[in-house]
């Protein structure tokens, strides 16, 4: 599976092409260069492992294999997303929550290079919830149709519910973990804070009962900054947090389960984006081009071996 996966998608593939951009940017002090060159990047490597994905989803399937579609692709995006535009994810885990299955993961949303982060942080045998309208966009939709996405229809909760209620089924028959932003939209913000939590994933969890693994991603404005059209290369930390156990909760416990899990992120996000940018979350030029092109990564490095 590795070698189809960087047969077909090389990390080499955008090499060069950010470097030229960002020396560009730096000649003419126009930081706009750098930030339309990294975003064109990302969304043709997006498209590319969209692509990618369709088929390997395919061939997953007849392999009996489907739970694994979204896993490989993630992998595919991480890989290229660091060696085309220079920017990581790195993962600590220390308390082993990314080898729970099955487990509704639950993350902060920021914008749309979240979707690099599911690369550094999707276990095996997982998949995400997104909203049904992404169901009919080309290529993508395709993919996410063909990886066992759970489609959540957000105008309709008897639909959600629904989803829901087949999603904790499925958790249970094929041991396929689901991962959620419970926040329900990216937030955008340049400081560490968290929009208020939507109880969808915890209503799955405690039916399904089965674990609630929260993941806290450092505010990378720094980064990523859509609104100042910032888009730099940098190394940003997540962090795994202790798995919280749904057994033997209801209905009823839910409420005071989201504001559990709600709280001990955000005293994360506050700690973990402190740390982050005192240890400087953008890279500098030099370093992001040395970063750029690797395409290896080890086990400890990203407290993980997936």
């Amino acid at each position: 599976m590795s070698l189809l996966l960087y047969t077909l998608l090389p990390p080499t593939l955008f090499l060069g092409l950010v470097p030229a951009a960002d020396g560009l940017s730096g000649l003419l002090n126009a930081p706009v260069i750098s930030f339309v060159a990294r975003l064109i990047i990302s969304w043709t490597a997006l498209f590319l492992c969209a692509l990618y994905g369709v088929f390997a989803s395919l061939a997953l399937r007849l392999a009996g294999d489907g739970g694994l579609s979204q896993w490989t692709v993630a992998k595919a995006f991480k890989w290229t997303m660091k060696a085309g535009i220079g920017v990581e994810f790195v993962v600590h885990d220390s308390v082993g929550g990314l080898q729970r299955r099955p487990a509704v993961f639950v993350g902060n949303h920021q914008t749309e290079l979240d979707v690099c982060m599911l690369g550094a942080v999707f276990p095996r045998y997982c998949s995400v919830t997104a909203k049904s309208s992404l169901k009919w966009v080309p290529v993508l939709g395709w993919f996410m149709a063909l990886s066992e996405t759970v489609f959540i229809n957000r105008t309709s909760r008897t639909s959600a519910l629904a989803a829901f209620s087949s999603a904790a089924q499925t958790m249970h028959s094929h041991k396929q973990s689901v991962f959620i932003f419970p926040e329900g939209t990216r937030s955008y913000a340049s400081t560490p804070m968290l929009l208020p939590f939507k109880k969808g994933a915890f209503h799955l969890a405690v039916q399904a009962q089965v674990p609630i693994v929260p993941i806290v991603v450092a505010n990378y404005s720094e980064v990523l900054d859509t609104r100042r059209r910032v888009f730099r290369s940098g190394r940003i930390p997540v962090k795994v947090l202790k798995p919280v156990e749904t057994k033997g909760l209801g209905k009823e416990d839910v409420d005071a389960l989201v504001e559990r899990v709600r709280s001990a992120m955000l005293e994360e996000l506050v700690v973990l984006t402190q740390k982050a940018r005192k240890e400087g979350v953008a890279l500098s030029e030099s370093d992001a081009r040395g970063m750029m092109g690797k395409t290896k990564s080890t086990g400890s490095d990203l407290g993980m071996t997936s």
